[in-house]
């Protein structure tokens, strides 16, 4: 597990508290903040759970944005 200033925007991090994989994005207060793979709603992490997202994991979660945009109604 990296502290929070280790992590990199754009770097997938894997929340065990939510159980999803997240984009990282910044820090607030104490939370480290991520967004869903392919976006969305950000949520606050905390940053001493986070880890790199197994292969499937990351796989997982890359396969579920890619059903959203193929499943979403047009504007």
């Amino acid at each position: 597990m990296k502290s929070e200033w280790e992590f990199e925007r754009g770097e997938l991090l894997y929340d065990p508290a939510t159980r999803k994989v997240g984009e990282y994005q910044d820090r607030a207060g104490p939370h480290a903040m991520l967004r869903p793979v392919g976006g969305g709603r950000e949520w606050g992490a905390d940053p001493t759970t986070l880890r790199t997202p197994t292969r499937e994991e990351r796989l997982s979660a890359e396969v579920k944005a890619v059903n959203a945009r193929a499943t979403a109604r047009p504007a």
